[in-house]
């Protein structure tokens, strides 16, 4: 094979600390896939059995277009799901189509194992150091975690900006200082310094907005294309967006608050549903509990463990007077019958949020 070429699948914003991570290991080129475009998609789709899940195809088509700009190492992680067969199907499908490449699996059996991962980097870079090896992996936890914590605020802000495009501009800047910082000391100071940065940018908030939560399948919750940038339509309509799947969730969180979650749902359910079936219908009680307005669930047509989720989410919603609307994406979904979706689902909870505040006045 001619000299190596790094690539992985999109995933927002977390391509920045996933790449930076990679060239710090290597010390090989990792390739700047395009964004997702329809063209991802159809890619995808057009070599994925139909059966299989909506992220699959999109993934592959990541690396279809990556193989065809020069990558020959393809990184995919793994696990919760039908997600821990991606990797093999995946490798299946492109050797098919006749493309020369070796594939790494960074999660193998629901499991991060830093053993196994560290003697697949040393495979790339002869000369990596155990230690540098944890260092750099502690590194890109940390922009991660720091990420996370600014995409919060942005959520809580952004749809009530005076300038417009004022919190996504200063994000940009703050991915490019995170991408240049050498250690953890310089990541927090970064991260604490554009925090004042973000909460000064000038809002018009009204104390008593409309606030929404995003619950649903991880891809669709984490990869803005997947759902049409939802996230921006909403700040679009003045809304507060709650959003409680992300990596620092998935990597740390998850597996710590999972007995809790389990205790507090046990009057809808009495076991684990898969993926995040169960973390989602905690998360309604979680809502109706700090009274939002309303709830967004998302997920890819056909996935499992979401569907046999959605009966018992539906009845958690309907007990705790919780309006929610259920939007499955596939290939063929167009942005316009999700515009109206919500449209409809603005027009409900505004009218449900004026109702109850004239109640409190005439109190």
């Amino acid at each position: 094979m001619s000299s190596k070429v790094i690539a992985f699948p999109q995933l927002g914003d977390y391509q920045f600390p996933i790449k930076k991570l990679l060239k710090n290991l290597t010390h090989l080129p990792v390739l700047d896939i395009p964004p997702i475009t329809k063209k991802t998609i159809q890619l995808g789709s057009k070599n994925s059995p139909d059966s299989v899940c909506v992220p699959f195809k999109y993934n592959l088509g990541n690396f279809i277009e990556a193989l065809e700009m020069g990558a020959n190492v393809l990184f995919q992680a793994g696990g919760g799901c039908r997600y821990r067969y991606y990797a093999e199907v995946q490798e299946t499908i492109l050797r098919d189509l006749g493309y020369d490449f070796s594939m790494i699996q960074i999660i193998e059996k629901d499991h991060l194992r830093f053993r196994e991962l560290y003697q697949h980097f040393t495979k790339l870079n002869p000369n990596l150091k155990r230690r540098t090896f944890y260092h750099q992996i502690l590194m890109a936890f940390v922009y991660i975690y720091y990420l996370d914590k600014i995409d919060e605020i942005i959520r809580a802000r952004i749809g009530f900006e005076v300038t417009p495009n004022s919190f996504l501009k200063l994000k940009k800047r703050f991915i490019a200082r995170m991408d240049n910082c050498n250690g953890i000391i310089s990541m927090s100071r970064t991260y604490r310094k554009f925090k004042k940065r973000f909460l000064k940018l000038k809002i018009d908030k009204p104390k008593n907005c409309l606030k929404v939560g995003v619950i649903g399948e991880l891809y669709t919750a984490m990869e803005p294309f997947a759902t049409y940038e939802l996230e921006k339509m909403l700040a679009s309509y003045h809304i507060e967006i709650k959003r409680f799947t992300n990596l620092t969730y998935l990597l740390i969180k998850k597996a710590l608050v999972t007995p809790f979650m389990k205790h507090k749902v046990k009057k809808y359910c009495q076991y684990t549903l898969g993926a995040d079936g169960l973390d989602n219908v905690y998360r309604v009680l979680w809502l109706s509990k700090h009274k939002y307005d309303g709830i967004i669930h998302t997920k890819p047509t056909g996935c499992t463990p979401e569907i046999g989720a959605l009966p018992i989410i539906m009845k958690a919603a309907k007990e705790n007077n919780m309006p929610i609307i259920f939007l499955s994406f596939d290939e063929q979904t167009a942005v316009e019958g999700l515009t109206t979706r919500i449209e409809a689902f603005y027009d409900l909870i505004q009218i449900k949020k004026e109702k109850q505040n004239d109640r409190i006045l005439r109190n």
